[in-house]
């Protein structure tokens, strides 16, 4: 059963997996708690073939996440000189892995380290009531893991404003920057997020699976072996049992039925994307500790 102290609640609903950022009274700030939450929600996800989605959102209306909790000091940025790897990192590596869209539900202010969460996001949809910013500088520090995923994001100049000012911007100039998908009024944001859960769990996971893992790939890439690895790609992925039912399915002139997902309760005509995403059966495990106590977080609060 869930419990509302602890940092990261994590719910099932029908095929989307929901972690939500609960530490409101520190406007969602991060700690060991809340990463390692993510993580472990990331892995659970990755092993569970009933997970078509998952989506990260903060509790509350005024932050998605403010970046590290400064409670800890300088310790929150790393941990310690005997391990090579920050928990962000590690976090970062185990969603870059996984082959299952992840969404972002913006519900508030996205600094510093929110950033971060956001970019890891392969898509966002944020409240017209967020804003947006990297004012690390203002307390001393750089948003250095920051920098390794909004780089390939958005263009530098933008990458610049941000990092070398500390403003935080509108949720309308995020959208226009490429930060997020789609700006909505808040109180119409669970109902775009789950139009968008429906279309993702419409798709063949197989070829959404196979396509992240070249998206990544691509990125370190040249032009020509890129190409290459794009022409063999598309040879493997062609002949996947998702494909040969895809290929059927717009032939007949019907919805696919996915031979990779799982064995689920349908009616005549089989499963489609809307009762994927309405699906009556959810269950919630809260993950973590209680949250920290402690003075709320500004916005702003340093990345990790």
């Amino acid at each position: 059963m869930p419990t509302e102290s602890a940092p990261l609640i994590v719910e099932q609903r029908g095929p989307a997996l929901w972690m939500r950022i609960n530490r409101e009274e520190r406007r969602n700030a991060l700690n060991p708690d809340v990463i390692a939450g993510i993580h472990a929600a990331v892995n659970l996800a990755a092993s569970d073939p009933t997970v078509r989605a998952l989506v990260l959102t903060g509790v509350g209306q005024k932050a998605f996440c403010a970046g590290a909790d400064l409670s800890r000091g300088t310790g929150v940025f790393a941990d310690g000189l005997d391990e090579p790897t920050t928990d962000f990192g590690r976090l970062a590596r185990a969603v870059r892995q996984l082959g299952i869209p992840m969404i972002g539900r913006i519900n508030g202010d996205c600094v510093a380290g929110g950033m971060g969460l956001m970019a890891l996001c392969d898509l966002a949809i944020a409240s017209d009531r967020a804003r947006f910013g990297l004012p690390e500088a203002r307390v001393g520090v750089f948003p250095m893991q920051v920098l390794v995923y909004l780089r390939r994001m958005i263009h530098p100049r933008h990458v610049n404003e941000l990092c070398l000012t500390g403003d935080l911007v509108s949720a309308a100039r995020a959208e226009a920057m490429g930060m997020v998908n789609e700006v909505v009024a808040y109180e119409a944001l669970d109902a775009r997020v789950e139009r968008l859960i429906e279309r993702v769990c419409g798709l063949s996971p197989v070829a959404l699976k196979r396509g992240k893992a070249a998206i990544n790939a691509l990125d370190a890439m040249g032009f020509h072996d890129a190409l290459a690895f794009a022409e063999a790609q598309i040879a493997l992925v062609s002949r996947t049992e998702d494909a040969r039912e895809g290929l059927a399915a717009f032939n007949e002139k019907r919805k696919p039925v996915w031979a990779t997902l799982p064995t689920r309760p349908t009616g005549p005509t089989g499963p489609t994307a809307s009762t994927a995403s309405t699906g009556s059966n959810q269950s919630t495990v809260a993950t973590g500790s209680a949250a920290s106590s402690g003075s709320t977080e500004p916005p702003g609060g340093p990345s990790r």
